[in-house]
């Protein structure tokens, strides 16, 4: 058995892998990274009822991966780049079955782009036939970008607090739209869509018109950046253009609406494969026998 982790800046996520197949997950939060590695693979251990002897292999990725010097609990422990893991996980879980993952057309396609929310956004493209992964770019723009913003503008310090008051809010509050600069229409663009984020900012905005105004910024600048990518791409023409997204912010229902209402613009598919959140996890324990 392997158990892969990544050790985020904010969250640590760990798998278990067994014969090529995820047998468990978990996550765990800790500011440091030898604390956040260790309580993470002794929660998957516990969990799953794993014998340490099981374990063969423990491979780490992410941010704190640089501060684990040694060999976790003496079990042979190694290390694979980020980018590296995100493209083997991305292209793991769009190899599964259609019927069990839900991903359509993204079954089949070669090439793809994966779109990574963590902190901060990874893009990357990977090749499913030669295996190669190219880092296309990114943003610093992401959950760490939610977090910030609502400390400084809704004094709220909790992600799930944020979400929770933006269910209720209202982005023509905050946002100026479209509808609101002109009668005319813009190429493919409604009224509803995006003028400028944050760009009205009515007396009568409420904290959970901010609240959502932020998550939807972020998501929109995401998705932005991923159309672009895919369209920079060469594609199988036969087939609809699609993102993998893969990461912590894969999951928020709000962004994915976000992400929704800018692949009926333009044309581009999101995909939320299952178990996205531990892609990078995953990742870094398929590739066990390379390092």
């Amino acid at each position: 058995m392997i158990i892969g982790i990544d050790i985020g800046s904010t969250t640590t996520k760990a798998v278990s892998i067994e014969k090529g197949k995820l047998t468990g997950h978990v996550k765990t939060k800790a500011s440091d990274a030898v604390t956040a590695a260790t309580g993470t693979f002794g929660k998957i251990v516990s969990e799953n009822s794993i014998t340490i002897d099981a374990v063969k292999k423990i491979v780490i990725t992410g941010a704190g991966a640089s501060k684990i010097k040694n060999d976790i609990f003496g079990i042979p422990t190694g290390r694979v780049k980020e980018i590296e893991a995100i493209g083997v996980g991305g292209m793991f879980l769009v190899g599964q079955e259609p019927s069990h993952f839900g991903l359509g057309e993204a079954v089949g396609i070669k090439k793809m782009i994966i779109t990574n929310i963590g902190t901060g956004t990874v893009i990357i493209e990977a090749d499913r036939q030669t295996g190669e992964i190219v880092h296309f770019g990114g943003t610093g723009v992401g959950g760490g970008t939610i977090l910030g913003l609502g400390k400084k503008l809704l004094s709220i310090a909790e992600f799930a607090d944020i979400m929770e008051l933006a269910k209720a809010g209202r982005l023509n509050q905050v946002d100026l739209l479209l509808g609101d600069i002109t009668d005319t229409s813009i190429s493919f663009l409604n009224p509803e869509s995006t003028a400028s984020n944050f760009g009205k900012m009515l007396d009568t905005a409420n904290l959970s018109d901010v609240a959502l105004a932020i998550i939807n910024m972020v998501y929109q600048v995401i998705g932005m950046l991923s159309v672009f990518a895919v369209r920079a791409t060469a594609r199988d023409s036969s087939k609809k253009p699609c993102v993998v997204v893969t990461g912590n912010g894969s999951s928020n229902p709000i962004g994915q609406k976000v992400l929704a209402d800018i692949s009926a613009m333009y044309g581009v598919e999101f995909i939320h494969p299952e178990y996205a959140e531990y892609t990078t996890a995953i990742g870094a324990g398929l590739t066990a026998k390379q390092v």
